[in-house]
């Protein structure tokens, strides 16, 4: 066998080698990855916006601050612990 194609053959090899490794840490990392969207295996997206209802802002429901309102058992959403709070407030003074 000639030096030539020893080489090409080495050479293919280690493209190979890099290509199921890259490919073995994409799959074993792709579990740990807890991103705001995750795509199901169908397409969809299973994240959802859900809306503030003080500022009226759209949140990815996986990072927004819930609370449950006793009288309803109904859950809401909030973009952050300020609007949060102003709600409780305003929920305060009315009842």
């Amino acid at each position: 066998m000639s030096p030539i194609k020893l080489v090409v053959i080495a050479i293919l090899l280690y493209l190979g080698y890099r290509l199921f490794i890259s490919n073995w840490r994409g799959k074993k990392d792709k579990g740990a990855d807890d991103s705001a969207t995750e795509i199901k295996d169908d397409g969809g997206v299973e994240d959802v916006l859900v809306e503030d209802p003080v500022c009226h802002k759209l949140v990815p429901k996986k990072q927004a601050i819930r609370l449950k309102l006793v009288e309803t058992s109904e859950i809401v959403y909030f973009c952050s612990e300020e609007c949060c709070n102003i709600f409780v407030n305003q929920e305060g003074e009315k009842g």
